[in-house]
């Protein structure tokens, strides 16, 4: 790998043989979070997710944005930063279940609801297609939370050809265990579920920065932890651009078995990022 420096902060990492030029990054530096570049994910499954807060989430004034968990109405909760949104996170699917049963036309030409029930997406801040795609990151240390830097599309799942609906990139997970997971997941999130190039490898937790990344291009995706590469894959390749996030999420909530009763050193603990880049590949010197 080499190095690519910026100017007053860690240098990245990329990989060799190439030219790159750094086209989208936030240093977080200052004390506040950018908010042109990030929002907060708050729904899922197209309804009000508990589990996920607005708060907890500071810059800590060296460089770094701290994800904490906070406890709200008796639940210890956690944030999730991203730079777009998806369809699916806009769903009503209970009130398009509600008007189709009571008769309320929707709003389309046809009168219809049932065949299309999305609401409009949001603009994104920031999405991308292609490129290397890197965070350097100190994990939590309480796995009672898992924590993930990843890129997901808008429309995964919306067709039957990744390549043109999207997939998600998960460029780390941490779920504890003594173990990483990369790799991909495409087809939506139902029965067309399918992954890619998901594998765990060894993690000791050490209290360290990592740097881990993700090569995109036309043809495949090489995902990185510190350098060394850790999964490949060139199918499906998505030819869209998707958006990036930083995310903690509580364990238990999705399943409905939550912990009830946290320590001091659970709550106490954080997950932290000093960066997030983007580079684009220089095909030539024009």
């Amino acid at each position: 790998m080499q190095k690519f420096e910026v100017r007053d902060h860690e240098p990245s990492l990329l990989p060799e043989g190439k030219k790159w030029k750094l086209v989208w990054n936030d240093e977080f530096d200052g004390t506040k979070l950018d908010e042109t570049k990030w929002g907060y994910r708050l729904n899922y499954w197209g309804q009000r997710a508990g589990q996920y807060t607005d708060r907890g989430v500071a810059l800590d004034g060296k460089g770094n944005v701290v994800f904490s968990p906070v406890v709200e109405n008796g639940m210890v909760k956690s944030a999730q930063l991203q730079t777009g949104g998806n369809s699916f996170d806009e769903l009503d699917l209970q009130g398009a279940v509600r008007n189709r049963l009571e008769g309320v036309n929707g709003d389309n030409p046809w009168g219809q609801i049932e065949i299309w029930p999305l609401r409009p997406l949001s603009e994104p801040k920031f999405m991308h297609r292609y490129g290397y795609y890197e965070a350097r990151i100190r994990f939590q240390r309480q796995y009672f939370w898992w924590s993930a830097f990843w890129l997901q599309s808008p429309s995964i799942g919306t067709t039957v050809n990744p390549a043109f609906s999207g997939v998600e990139n998960d460029i780390v997970e941490n779920f504890g265990g003594g173990k990483l997971t990369s790799g991909n997941i495409y087809g939506g999130y139902g029965k067309t579920f399918r992954e890619e190039a998901r594998v765990e490898y060894p993690y000791v937790e050490d209290g360290e920065y990592h740097r881990l990344g993700l090569e995109w291009n036309e043809k495949e995706y090489i995902f990185y932890f510190d350098g060394r590469q850790t999964a490949k894959s060139s199918s499906p390749v998505s030819q869209v651009e998707q958006f990036i996030l930083l995310s903690t999420e509580v364990h238990g909530y999705r399943s409905g078995k939550p912990k009830t009763q946290w320590t001091e050193k659970e709550l106490s603990d954080c997950f932290m990022c000093d960066y997030v880049r983007v580079f684009d590949e220089i095909k030539n010197d024009r």
